[in-house]
């Protein structure tokens, strides 16, 4: 398939236009380049610097590309942010996702994979959180996430789009040739490893007085390469028109059902790097919930979709294997 990658600089989007020519499909990419870098975009992709708020531009590529399908990635991704500039997450993430899909309308594309979030979830009624638990986002990232969910639904019954939502747990971990690098850094994960690496003083603990085995949050980590293939399987559902009984849309879970707290995850780093790393303690962050850890056994149901890399250790070692080559390759 002719695939459209939005947000394709980024540190998943880079990943999935990457499987996705690895399995023969033709990519091109969309990017803005705000927070990703044009050299995570792989190099076989057709690459369009340009905003997918830029009406113009999309009718251009899409008027060239005969596309199959979008991917959706761009987005802005921090909750903290939010919590102080929900209108950049509304217009960013919301309106922009509108302009996309009535492009998508206009040129009669009517298949969409979109980047979703646990955090459509806000702080949860059970452990883990399947698909038809009540949405009630906890921050405006969260929310302008559920917005385009909703669009999605009605664009579904209106127009017949056939689109999956992915709602990501904790992505995390490394390929060979793609890690997880944002500018500026705020996932815990790269910066615990960037303060073992000696590249930040301390790694800072949001909140430690949550109702939690050790105080801090407890998140739920899914490897970067699972997640891809979880997109394509996703995008070979819906070249099938597949559906199913219990949902006449794809909307999946995905995460490892494990949950590890900030405190277990820093152990963890050290472990992997023989490093001691510093920590600081600072007060909780507004909208951050105390535990999230999902249950993706609908997708494994559905689609057949297995994770192979469960163990979080051996997610942080690939992921601190590519920042010390990475940090090589700078100096």
């Amino acid at each position: 398939m002719r695939v459209l990658v939005t947000g394709g600089a980024g540190y998943i989007g880079s990943v999935v236009a990457d499987r996705l020519l690895r399995d023969g499909h033709s990519v091109t990419v969309l990017d803005n380049l705000s927070k990703g870098a044009e050299q995570a975009v792989p190099s076989q992709a057709d690459f369009v610097l340009a905003d997918t708020g830029d009406e113009p531009v999309l009718d251009r590529i899409f008027q060239g590309g005969r596309f199959d399908a979008v991917m959706h990635f761009a987005a802005f991704i921090e909750a903290g942010e939010s919590m102080l500039s929900p209108e950049l997450y509304f217009d960013n993430n919301s309106a922009k996702a509108l302009t996309l899909l009535r492009a998508m309308l206009r040129h009669r594309v009517s298949r969409l994979v979109f980047s979703s979030t646990a955090a459509v979830y806000g702080d949860p009624t059970r452990l883990p959180i399947v698909e038809d638990d009540p949405l009630e986002p906890t921050n405006p990232y969260g929310e302008s996430k559920l917005i385009v969910e909703r669009m999605l639904a009605w664009f579904h019954k209106a127009h017949g789009l056939r689109y999956a939502s992915l709602r990501y747990f904790n992505a995390a971990g490394a390929t060979a040739d793609r890690g997880e690098m944002h500018r500026p850094e705020t996932h815990l994960i790269p910066l615990v490893l960037q303060a073992a690496l000696g590249q930040r003083e301390a790694i800072s603990i949001y909140g430690t007085d949550y109702p939690t085995k050790d105080g801090t949050c407890i998140r739920d980590y899914i490897h970067i390469d699972d997640l891809a293939t979880a997109h394509l399987l996703a995008l070979d559902a819906l070249a099938q028109n597949q559906t199913h009984s219990e949902d006449s849309r794809l909307i999946f879970n995905l995460g490892s059902g494990s949950g590890f707290s900030v405190r277990e995850i820093i152990d963890v780093a050290s472990r992997v790097t023989g490093r001691e790393i510093p920590v600081m303690e600072a007060p909780r962050r507004p909208g951050d919930s105390a535990v999230l850890i999902a249950s993706s056994e609908k997708i494994k149901r559905v689609l057949g979709w297995q994770p192979r890399h469960s163990h979080i250790e051996a997610i942080i070692r690939s992921a601190s294997e590519w920042h010390s080559a990475h940090t090589s390759r700078l100096k």
